[in-house]
């Protein structure tokens, strides 16, 4: 993990936690309102990025709730779906781990906690956790990029992905890709919350480098695998156009220790919803 900037453990839960996370979502989907006006298409493109959520509260306050986000080009102007709700949807965020049973037992589960001491994690806190769909057929790219853009802390460093794949991840329905060892040279790019007044809530500073294709190697892993992700590793993963769905959960924690996060970025912990301890 110090020398790669990730680490591969497969088998890491077991298939019946994976299953209980899906039926969890299902039942989440089941229940989902979201008002046309609040429904954003999810991009990792920077442009498309900006407009949809940077302009949007509903991302900008979705930290401290368990928000919906949906693919590219699956509404029509107005808002209303163009395909199954539960076929539309890209990620739904911002803070299952606190809020939902099933995924908070997994987040502090005692062997992400054993983990996380083997890291040598002295005051970690989860900000933030994500299930992604990566629907077949239309589930996005994800560009190449470094989670310290949208989480920065100083130092850096501190920020730790948790990527549990709830379905085998292949090359063909959109594994991850890393550039091994890309951890050591900082970030060159950051998302920030806009001044109060701009016409988006947010606003990227700096750019991210065009990364060489052949640097990239991919990672798939089997159902119930846990990649562990440095929070200035590279790593991209590719357009789903296979007819499997590519599922997901996965969580970002913190080292708080020595550690201050940034108030500039977008996700900031609220009264009710301060960063919880990863550790019970």
């Amino acid at each position: 993990f110090r020398e790669d900037g990730f680490l591969v453990l497969e088998h890491f839960f077991t298939v019946e936690e994976c299953d209980s996370m899906r039926n969890q979502i299902q039942r989440i989907i089941a229940e989902m309102e979201v008002p046309p006006h609040c429904r954003t298409e999810f991009s990792t493109k920077e442009e498309e990025q900006l407009q949809a959520q940077g302009s949007s509260d509903y991302f900008l306050t979705s930290g401290d709730k368990i928000r919906f986000f949906f693919e590219k080009g699956v509404l029509d102007e107005r808002g209303n779906f163009l395909i199954p709700k539960e076929k539309s949807i890209s990620k739904i965020g911002h803070a299952l781990h606190a809020h939902d049973p099933v995924f908070k037992q997994i987040t502090h589960s005692s062997k992400v906690q054993e983990l996380g001491r083997k890291l040598g994690l002295e005051r970690p806190v989860v900000v933030q956790s994500m299930y992604i769909f990566k629907q077949p057929g239309i589930g996005g790219e994800v560009t190449p990029h470094q989670d310290a853009t949208f989480l920065h802390t100083e130092p850096l460093g501190r920020v730790l992905g948790f990527w549990i794949a709830l379905e085998d991840a292949t090359r063909e329905n959109g594994c991850l890709w890393f550039i091994p060892g890309s951890h050591t040279s900082g970030v060159t790019r950051r998302m920030v919350r806009a001044a109060p007044g701009t016409s988006t809530c947010v606003e990227f500073v700096g750019s991210e480098p065009a990364y060489d294709d052949s640097q990239f190697i991919p990672l798939p892993i089997s159902k119930g695998g846990l990649i562990l992700i440095h929070g200035e590793v590279v790593h991209k993963s590719d357009l789903n156009s296979s007819d499997s769905s590519r599922h997901v959960f996965t969580f970002h924690v913190m080292e708080a220790k020595d550690t201050s996060w940034s108030k500039e970025n977008w996700l900031q912990p609220t009264p009710e919803l301060p960063f919880p301890s990863l550790y019970t």
